[in-house]
């Protein structure tokens, strides 16, 4: 059985990829000045960027909620992987041949890997049953609605042969066991034998947003085929489908650059929209549209509480007139203040579905149907308003009471006072009836949260201290407390992989409890005081482990072996200069993490990864002023220590003393004299 994976293997593969493409298939980053880039957190729910990642320093790390590390950390915590599987696959990504400690090449293992390399042997299998004699009904039915082979091929649609084995054998051939097909959720379980588990049925590959197939969509096509309409991959290790968005994959740059999504009901309505121009349409998998949805488009669209409000982004939903879609609207409209962006529904002329209307009245009625969708809230005003004779007193009343509490979920003040004046001429009512209505709805909201709230720790509350405030010159932001747990600190462990706190059972050999013990308490920016001296001390560290290119090794080494009055700055500064022969290396910041004590670990990726008070075009006079202020400090020091001793010497009775700690101040100057100059 082959070993671990070589760490020369593992550093190599580290270095070669770019954390930044790797975290963009899952979050849109922009920048966030030097050399740093941010998005919203893929870890925790936030409306404003706390996420952070350097791809020179090859380390991300959320201010927000404390996640942090490299980009082996990242895959495992985003896909659930283990340490060696996320370095598979980065090498894959990259081509990069694995060895392993007892030799060899990588061998076939890793339970998640395995399973994804089934979904994509599976889905293979199926493209290509799509061109045989069985599937003409398939291929009947993708005709009916107005798909050709180019648009089959364009979404990856095939056919599953209606027969118990055929998928299982296929994958079975090329080296799956009955157990990796078994997990894929591929086959399921009979009494006697497993049996395929799609059968006589048109499929759509789901992917992530990598383009990584983690299961499947099967349409129903025979008569004889007694199960669902719609029957979907079960519940997997890599598949699930409360976190899954079909077409998200194809859809993602365009709604990161568009700032727009378009969510639909079914595949064949993303595979309309998208041929009719519509890019940024996606469906969810046989669940309602909810929470974790929503997290994924905003972390994809950039979504952010702080956005230009001309540069807002938006969400369309379009929903049947049925029941099922009026349900949908409901449940969509419930979470729909989750959203920055603003929200907007769009209903097709007859009821029409995208894939119905792309099929009836051509591609440009669908771009007619986003393009005249309507305001989320007046969708579900008007929907609350339809259940009334408004020509009744009676009715009149009924419909202020129901859609009083629809505008009373309005955030926006100007926005909510637009629509108050509205609803009173849609129902034809005083103003002042609708304003009173909606201000109670408004009392009775804030007594239910009240009671919701009862017992409730105050570290509920959404936004987070920041560890230090922004500076004249530049936007510098830290951790907030919360940083502190680190859930994901970013420390390596000998073999490369990375943990959290817990992992850590023991100390390392020589280190005492106080020095950084499993149990101490993890130290973060959060913890530091923002003293001017705690501020030159810190952002020394910050320009020393992110741009030591434009800090000489020698004045680099000079300005960290100055005296520390900040102690847990002190202990970095001890890891930076254990790890000083790696100075300036691709993975420096990498060794300086390893040689901390566990507790400071998280503190040396903060100090990676948080931004420079400083623009672009000025990091190098930056990072040479910083240091020379260090420099400076700590001779000012000397020089005072030095002349209080020379007050204290006895010229005439020891001459030669006087003349040295003279000679001492002399050399003392004329450096503060250099240094200062380097200053100026």
């Amino acid at each position: 059985m082959a070993g671990r994976i070589r760490r020369s293997d593992i550093d190599e593969v580290r270095s070669r990829v770019n954390i930044a493409d790797v975290v963009g298939d899952y979050v849109t980053l922009k920048s966030a000045g030097v050399g740093s880039m941010k998005g919203l957190c893929p870890f925790h729910d936030e409306r404003s960027p706390s996420f952070h990642v350097r791809p020179q320093v090859g380390f991300y790390h959320c201010f927000g909620c404390g996640e942090g590390g490299d980009v082996f950390t990242f895959l495992q915590k985003m896909d659930h992987m283990t340490f060696a599987e996320s370095v598979e696959r980065m090498a894959a990504r990259i081509g990069y041949t694995l060895q392993y400690e007892e030799g060899g090449a990588a061998p076939d293992q890793g339970n998640r890997r395995r399973i994804l390399a089934a979904n994509e042997a599976a889905e293979a299998f199926f493209r290509s049953q799509l061109a045989t004699p069985e599937a003409a009904p398939a291929r009947a039915f993708l005709g009916e609605r107005g798909f050709d082979a180019a648009a089959a091929e364009r979404f990856g649609v095939g056919y599953a042969p209606n027969a118990y084995d055929a998928v299982g054998a296929h994958l079975r051939g090329k080296g799956f066991t009955a157990d990796e097909i078994l997990a894929a959720g591929l086959q399921g379980q009979g009494d006697r034998s497993p049996y395929d588990r799609f059968r006589g049925r048109l499929i759509w590959p789901i992917r992530d947003t990598t383009g990584a197939t983690l299961g499947f969509g099967a349409r129903r096509l025979l008569e004889t085929d007694k199960g669902p309409k719609y029957l979907n991959t079960p519940e997997t290790p890599v598949y699930h489908k409360a976190k899954v968005l079909y077409g998200l994959d194809l859809a993602k740059r365009d709604i990161a650059r568009g700032k727009q999504a378009v969510v639909v009901e079914g595949y064949t309505d993303v595979m309309a929209c998208h041929l009719a121009g519509i890019t940024t349409a996606v469906a969810t998998c046989g669940t309602a549209f909810g929470g974790d949805h929503i997290t994924m488009l905003r972390r994809v669209m950039g979504d952010t509480d702080n956005a230009d409000t001309t540069q807002l982004g938006e969400v369309i939903f379009t929903f049947d007139p049925d029941e099922a879609g009026q349900k949908a609207a409901s449940r969509a409209f419930a979470d729909e203040q989750r959203f920055a962006a603003q929200t907007f529904v769009a209903v097709a002329p007859d009821g029409l579905d995208p894939c119905d209307l792309r099929l009836q009245r051509g591609d440009e009625a669908v771009r007619q149907l986003v393009g005249t969708r309507r305001p989320m809230f007046e969708f579900m005003i008007r929907r609350q308003l339809a259940q009334f004779d408004l020509e009744t007193v009676e009715g009149r009343v009924g419909a202020v009471r129901a859609a009083a509490p629809v505008v009373a979920r309005i955030r926006d003040r100007s926005l909510s006072n637009g629509y108050v004046r509205q609803v009173a001429g849609w129902i034809g009512v005083d103003t002042d009836d609708v304003q009173r209505a909606v201000n109670a709805a408004v009392r009775a909201s804030s007594n239910a949260d009240a009671r919701g709230r009862d017992g409730r720790a105050s570290g509920d509350r959404a936004s987070v201290d920041r560890a230090f405030a922004p500076r004249d010159g530049g936007d510098s932001r830290g951790a907030s407390a919360a940083g502190s747990r680190d859930g994901g600190d970013g420390r390596s462990r000998p073999d490369g992989s990375y943990g959290s706190d817990g992992d850590r059972a023991t100390t390392r050999p020589g280190e005492s409890a106080a020095g950084g013990a499993s149990h101490a308490p993890v130290i973060g920016l959060a913890q530091l005081p923002n003293d001017p001296v705690t501020r030159l001390e810190r952002e020394l560290l910050m320009a020393l482990l992110q741009h030591p290119e434009d800090v000489p090794r020698e004045t680099a080494s000079r300005a960290l072996v100055t005296t520390f009055s900040q102690p847990a700055l002190a202990t970095a500064r001890d890891a930076l200069l254990a790890a000083f022969e790696h100075y300036g290396a691709a993975d420096w910041a990498r060794r300086v993490t390893e040689e901390a004590p566990p507790a400071f670990a998280p503190l040396i990726t903060q100090l990676a990864i948080a931004p420079l008070p400083v623009r672009d075009d000025h990091v190098a006079e930056y990072c040479a002023g910083i240091t020379s202020s260090l420099i400076d400090r700590d001779l000012l020091r000397r020089k005072t220590e030095l002349l209080g001793a020379l007050q204290r010497a006895d010229q005439a009775a020891d001459p030669a003393r006087y003349r040295e700690l003279q000679t001492q101040l002399m050399a003392i100057e004329n450096e503060r004299r250099r240094v200062r100059g380097d200053l100026s």
